[in-house]
Formats: structure tokens, C-alpha cells, sequence
């Protein structure tokens, strides 16, 4: 453990950062599985909510650098061609 004052703080705002990183991290794979359960219950509705909303959940880990911009956009790209094509 860090003796000084100033590092003592930087490990606690750290492990603070940490723990809503996680949180976050666990919220965007939740939205994801979500996604993937709506498809085996070919529930079309719920399809296009649940894709919706992770691919938002998918933006907002990108832009808060939780996950890279490239990862962000792998995902978003296996999400769409797991869409149902709809005519």
C-alpha cells in the first residue's frame, strides 16, 4: 500500500474508476445476451427493442472509453448481421 497521501488518493479514486467500469462492462454484456435470448425466442418486437438498446449500450461503453472504438464497432457489426432480414 501506497505511503503517500496523494497515491493513497489515486488508489481509491482508481478502484472507484474500476468498479463503474465493471458495472458498465457487465450492463453491456447483459444488453448483448438479452439480444441473443430475444432471437431464439423469435420474438420479432423484442428483437428490435433489445437491438436497440445494446447497440446504444454498445455506443455509450465507446464513448466512455470503457471499450475501444474498433470493439465498439465489431460488436455492433455481429449484432446487425445476426438481425433478422425483414422484408
Amino acid at each position: 500500500m501506497a505511503n503517500i497521501k496523494s497515491a493513497i488518493k489515486r488508489a481509491k479514486i482508481t478502484e472507484k474508476q474500476n468498479l463503474r467500469n465493471r458495472m458498465a462492462k457487465s450492463a453491456l454484456k447483459t444488453s448483448i445476451r438479452r439480444f441473443d435470448e430475444a432471437l431464439a425466442a423469435d420474438d420479432s418486437e423484442a428483437v428490435q427493442r433489445t437491438y436497440v438498446n445494446a447497440v446504444s449500450m454498445v455506443d455509450q461503453a465507446a464513448s466512455k472509453h470503457i471499450i475501444h472504438k474498433n470493439a465498439a464497432n465489431r460488436k455492433k457489426a455481429q449484432l446487425a448481421k445476426k438481425l433478422p432480414v425483414t422484408q
